[in-house]
């Protein structure tokens, strides 16, 4: 049965929730890294920094082999291989469109990037990855579309190594009132307005406050995490609760 942002779909229509992610994200690809950038101020580079420090200490060694889940544009891809330039690392997404940006950006970067960096089109659902095969898993903003979170989770602890990291980003809601109360201003009003001047995509920035506020968050979403297999978890929650980041081990 599903639950919570199971259940927001991007579009209304009868195609399945993982077919209309695609669809989104391929529409809202040339200018999905404008629009981050804004959206956030900025500030996502440095939420990225601070979940990978902690996803690389809780590890403890350099992982050899990483997948990238909900890659997007490539930007936790590229991050990766600056702090583990020896890694094998797989960037996978549902969305061509956004692999296109992720590809074009990879053939600007040096050969050490393209030798070590694979974008490839795949299902989080069902992950084109043998079992104990990654030391390090990253999903960051993705795990609120998947169609079946607790399927998504249950794969990637399937293709994690034992020993292994896996390391989650999502925007959250704040916890109190005052910052509660201009988040929702700001992220049901300004960005859905914004995003469909420069996207050209009106619902996929009025999806993005709806599937946020009916994902689990924190003590929820970490419940759920365990569910799934994983010990170890933790959360941290960063801006005033805007974005939460997790961390667990196989």
């Amino acid at each position: 049965m599903k639950t919570g942002a199971e259940l927001i779909n991007p579009y209304n229509d009868d195609k399945a929730k993982g077919r209309q992610v695609e669809q989104m994200f391929d529409s809202i690809a040339p200018a999905y890294d404008f629009m981050n950038t804004a959206m956030t101020f900025g500030l996502h580079n440095m939420w990225r920094s601070g979940a990978l420090k902690a996803a690389s200490s809780a590890l403890g060694t350099a992982p050899g082999v990483i997948l990238d889940i909900a890659t997007g544009t490539g930007d936790v891809a590229f991050e990766l291989h600056k702090r583990f330039p020896d890694a094998e690392i797989s960037g996978v997404d549902l969305s061509e469109g956004m692999l296109d940006v992720a590809r074009s950006r990879l053939n600007r970067m040096g050969g050490s990037a393209q030798k070590k960096i694979n974008f490839v089109k795949g299902d989080s659902l069902n992950l084109d990855f043998a079992d104990n095969s990654q030391n390090l898993i990253t999903v960051a903003y993705g795990v609120r579309n998947f169609e079946q979170l607790r399927k998504g989770y249950s794969e990637m602890h399937r293709v994690l190594r034992p020993g292994g990291v896996l390391c989650v980003i999502e925007l959250s809601q704040p916890a109190h009132r005052i910052p509660l109360a201009l988040y929702n201003f700001y992220s049901r009003h300004l960005i859905p307005m914004i995003g469909k001047i420069v996207s050209g995509d009106a619902r996929a920035y009025s999806y993005l406050p709806e599937s946020i506020a009916a994902a689990p968050q924190r003590d929820d979403m970490m419940l759920i995490i365990k569910e799934c297999g994983f010990s170890h978890c933790s959360w941290k929650s960063l801006t005033f609760g805007a974005v939460t980041y997790y961390i667990a081990k196989k």
